[in-house]
């Protein structure tokens, strides 16, 4: 952009010397170093300020599904890539060892509440002691404590999904075995039920951004066009700044400028859930600095979002 405002220049330049509006001295020979630097000092670099610009990214949380129970899978219906929503079944866990345990439970329930029954009425007939009917009681309690963990367990053995979204390479098949390990997830579960858009943003450009101001966003997913948004928050923390608890003392790394993430949100919501996670793409935030180049940065973007026809980077 600055080259272009440079070559209007020299066009108008050219035009008037011609006109014989002005004439070529010295002054006017150097004046379009001149206008270059008024341009970078007074406009392009400040709006780098005003109106940051960096590279955006579209993520979306990944769920590992762990089975509560373990066991052999007896089915399968989900499919790849597939929309599913909240409680949809991904898989089904043989359920006829839970089933056995639940009804082996119902049994000793019934039994022990009618022996419970029994020292009740020796109780209140003055034959039966009062530590017998609270023994009763305690193992019922403890009978029912049981079989509501068997039930839960019964229950498990059918895996749901925990949101809106899709499950992605889709190897688990009938006559495998799960198991309720944390290392040992059956699919990953991609959750679209909400959108995370992160802009990094140089740091010596991030110091005027504040939430709620407006974004303008073009993806390589969909070249020409520019979608409207707004930043959400800025990230309170990067890598090369945390800490972590260790038993070593304070080991010195490498001190480096990492960007700042700034998270967006977009206006159309439903082109948002549409965005396949990994989507790149260049946004524009405006702050209230240096409004006078925002046209600037809102023409510039554009020129990308053209360029995303042909440039594949």
């Amino acid at each position: 952009m600055i080259i272009v405002l440079l070559c209007v220049y020299l066009a108008l330049l050219f035009l008037l010397v011609k006109l014989g509006v002005i004439r070529l001295n010295l002054f006017w020979k150097v004046s379009p170093v001149i206008v270059f630097f008024l341009l970078l000092v007074g406009l392009f670099i400040p709006m780098n300020w005003g109106a940051p610009q960096g590279e955006a990214l579209v993520v979306r949380n990944s769920v590992p599904i762990v089975a509560d129970v373990a066991g052999e899978v007896i089915d399968v219906p989900v499919e790849a890539n597939a929309p599913l929503k909240t409680g949809d079944i991904l898989f089904r866990i043989d359920p006829v060892p839970f089933e056995s345990q639940v009804n082996a439970l119902e049994a000793q329930l019934k039994f022990h509440e009618l022996r419970l029954s029994q020292m009740t009425q020796l109780q209140k007939s003055g034959t039966g002691r009062a530590f017998d009917v609270e023994q009763r009681e305690a193992e019922v309690e403890q009978i029912k404590a049981q079989l509501a963990g068997a039930k839960w367990n019964l229950e498990k053995t059918v895996v749901r999904a925990p949101a809106e979204g899709y499950v992605t390479n889709v190897a688990l098949r009938k006559g495998a075995r799960v198991a309720n390990l944390p290392l040992a997830p059956a699919m990953a579960f991609i959750d679209t039920s909400e959108t995370v858009i992160g802009v990094e943003i140089p740091q010596i450009n991030a110091r005027y951004i504040e939430p709620g101001q407006p974004v303008e966003i073009t993806f390589k997913f969909v070249p020409g066009k520019i979608y409207a948004g707004e930043v959400e928050s800025i990230l309170q923390a990067v890598a090369t700044g945390q800490v972590q608890a260790s038993g070593s003392a304070v080991a010195p790394k490498q001190v480096e400028s990492v960007p700042f993430v700034v998270r967006v949100k977009l206006d159309d919501e439903e082109f948002a859930k549409r965005l396949p996670a990994g989507s790149t793409g260049t946004a524009a935030i405006f702050t209230d600095h240096v409004k006078p180049a925002h046209m600037i940065r809102k023409v510039l973007l554009r020129q990308i979002a053209i360029t995303n026809y042909i440039n594949p980077f």
